[in-house]
């Protein structure tokens, strides 16, 4: 069989142009769902029977499980949906992917979608000099649909063609009487021609082609079918490689789903193919065990009903599968003294709005890294061992380095994101975003600032006396209790986030921050305090109230109101 440079260069542009089209419309759905995205996908997957619907209509609608699988692994990359809810689609997309078995069983080679790719790119392009977004985006959509299915066709023919290559049939064929170590071979080589071909259903089509010529019995077949579950997997894994740790959770989830079906299935391959070939020669009159071309029905019936009961068997259990994950796939961030971005990557399928999200997502792991640094500082007032305190110091510097690089990594993410073209409320978002990370990146600095205020204390002056150190904890807890709020601010949806409660613990920081600076004055001037201790001592109450300005100045981001003009509204009033 020739298959040199040039077969391998048109396969890699087949498989080069098929992904193009997915992505086309992938990013032209999200632009026309836009700022709703999330919504649209949280009420599709609200809960795990609904996401395993919503997988097997997507990948109906796409004929590729694979297509399907990459566009979770990239709404998972950008916050958009849990590992949980990603768990229940990626099931319906196994159930999706057994259309197209049927599709070729029953309706053969000879109706084919991307014969109309043409015609559906005529109706759509005159869209595109339409001068509303919107309508320009469904010519999008529609354009990336058609090429989509070129790409399939262009695939399935640059796969070398082995009705005409009778030396791979012979090849395959010595091995197809070892029994057990057959099927678990032939598992093997359905992996194998899903990982070349990037497409469950081609190799699905090779596979029904081979069996339908009388190539390989029908248990090889099925055998090959196994494989192709687990090697479809294979294109989400790829996905994920340059996703967050997130993506890959999902895209393992869905190699482990595939493969416990797989291992199942195969102690019960020869008993569970029995009664479908019962049902079929019941209905047809020819068994698939003699009769080559009843092996095709008899395959897609297998493909369906197996990959229905493994969903039904491990729907219950998708927590219990995100559990496994989550324990294997490790986040390298979850130690809070290390720099790792978590929601931010190069995932295949980006878009600005889909940017934007990851950015948020990773805005407010930014807070959380925050509430760390309060933690610790609240530590550091409490702790009178020098040893410890340098401990708690050393951690705070860790800290303020990776909010310096939090602050970079995000602003020059939402830079890259500018590059695109951004629809006026998305163009907002990223001012809006920029103006949080600063103040965020604010934060940290303070804190920092404050522990080597500490570290100056602990070489060079008393301790604070018991009233002091009350006063700063109260202070403390004033400051953490809006931070708290900050952080509850950026985890929610931006648009339906109110100002009102970050208003009243700026206001309690203020006031108590008023109290404690005229409360040190008087003991200044009585000599009621050290008074290197009380320099100290005020620098710190008064860098606790700078941390409570940054904290209200990111709500404001989040909303867009002001606390200035709310308090001139008032005054007006």
């Amino acid at each position: 069989m020739k298959f040199g440079l040039l077969e391998a260069l048109n396969l890699f542009g087949a498989l080069a142009f098929f992904i193009y089209g997915m992505k086309i419309m992938s990013e032209s759905i999200q632009k026309v769902a836009g700022s709703k995205m999330r919504q649209i996908l949280r009420s599709m997957t609200s809960n795990r029977f609904k996401g395993v619907l919503t997988g097997f209509l997507i990948t109906s609608l796409v004929q590729s499980s694979s297509a399907t699988t990459v566009l979770v692994v990239s709404f998972v990359n950008a916050g958009l949906l849990s590992l949980v809810e990603s768990i229940g689609v990626i099931m319906g997309a196994n159930i999706g992917t057994t259309i197209t078995a049927w599709l070729i069983s029953i309706v053969g080679f000879k109706v084919k979608i991307d014969a109309y790719a043409l015609i559906i790119i005529a109706f759509s392009f005159p869209l595109l000099f339409f001068s509303r977004e919107k309508i320009k985006t469904w010519g999008e959509v529609f354009i990336g649909f058609a090429l989509l299915f070129m790409g399939l066709a262009y695939l399935k023919g640059a796969v070398p063609d082995l009705k005409s290559n009778p030396e791979i049939l012979a090849f395959l064929s010595k091995y197809s009487d070892l029994g057990f170590l057959s099927t678990v071979l032939f598992v093997f080589i359905g992996t194998l021609i899903t990982v070349v071909v990037q497409s469950s259903s081609a190799a699905m089509a090779l596979t029904l082609v081979m069996a339908n010529n009388g190539w390989i019995p029908l248990e090889l077949a099925a055998s090959m079918v196994l494989g192709e579950n687990i090697g479809t997997t294979i294109t989400a894994n790829l996905a994920a490689i340059v996703g967050n740790v997130h993506a890959k959770r999902a895209a393992f989830a869905h190699f482990i789903f595939n493969v416990f079906g797989v291992l199942w299935i195969i102690l019960l391959l020869h008993p569970f193919l029995g009664v479908i070939a019962g049902y079929v020669e019941s209905t047809t009159g020819f068994s698939p065990y003699n009769n080559a071309e009843s092996i095709p029905i008899a395959l897609s019936i297998f493909h369906t009903s197996f990959n229905i009961i493994n969903a039904l068997l491990l729907v219950g259990f998708v927590k219990h599968i995100a559990n496994v994950v989550v324990k294997v796939i490790k986040a390298k961030g979850e130690d809070s003294e290390e720099f790792k971005l978590e929601y931010i990557g190069t995932g295949l399928m980006n878009t600005a709005e889909l940017s934007l999200e990851e950015a948020q997502k990773e805005t407010a792991a930014f807070g959380q890294i925050l509430s760390k640094m309060s933690k610790t500082m609240r530590e550091l007032l409490d702790e009178k061992k020098p040893k410890k305190q340098k401990k708690l110091i050393k951690k705070m510097r860790k800290f303020e380095e990776v909010t310096d690089h939090f602050e970079d990594e995000i602003s020059k993410y939402l830079s890259k994101v500018t590059d695109s073209s951004l629809s006026a409320s998305a163009s907002a978002r990223v001012v809006s975003l920029m103006s949080i990370i600063n103040d965020l990146e604010r934060i940290g600095d303070v804190y920092f600032q404050m522990s080597k205020d500490f570290e100056k204390k602990a070489e060079d002056s008393p301790g604070f006396n018991d009233k002091q150190k009350d006063h700063l904890i109260k202070m403390h807890d004033l400051v953490d209790d809006a931070i708290q709020t900050m952080n509850k601010n950026l985890n929610s949806d931006y648009s339906k986030t109110s100002i009102d409660e970050a208003l009243v613990h700026e206001k309690n920081i203020d006031s108590y921050r008023n109290k404690l600076r005229n409360h040190h004055l008087s003991q200044m001037d009585k000599k009621g305090y050290n008074p290197q201790t009380g320099t100290l001592y005020k620098d710190l109450f008064m860098s606790y109230e700078k941390v409570g300005d940054h904290v209200i100045n990111v709500t404001e981001g989040i909303t867009g109101e002001s606390e200035r003009k709310i308090k001139q509204d008032k005054e007006i009033e």
